[in-house]
């Protein structure tokens, strides 16, 4: 952020949002829809369900689908019209790609 990278910081921020997606654990099935007043839960923080924990593949995985889907979408915007978005596009999946490869920029 602080070196203005605008194509870099949206790939990361999309990045962040993706891992937080997949960190969300999914709603109880088997859990009661409603219940006693007196048997609710209260309190802060009460009804907080601890976030999955992502391993080091897992977090791989998702930096390669977004990748994946960035450079799918690219090579869809065949429009002359769509070649700034197609580059922006590449441009992002590099930046991931870096990550990826290990050549992990030093943190500012």
């Amino acid at each position: 952020m602080r070196a203005r990278d605008k194509v870099a910081v949206s790939a990361l921020r999309a990045a962040l949002a993706a891992l937080d997606n997949a960190e969300a654990v999914p709603p109880d099935a088997t859990a009661p829809a409603a219940g006693a007043l007196e048997a609710a839960p209260f309190g802060a923080g009460a009804t907080e369900v601890a976030r999955r924990e992502l391993t080091e593949h897992d977090v791989q995985e998702i930096l390669r689908a977004e990748v994946t889907e960035r450079l799918a979408f690219a090579r869809q915007l065949t429009a002359p019209s769509h070649a700034d978005r197609a580059d922006r596009l590449r441009a992002e999946a590099g930046v991931l790609l870096r990550f990826l490869d290990g050549d992990r920029p030093a943190p500012a």
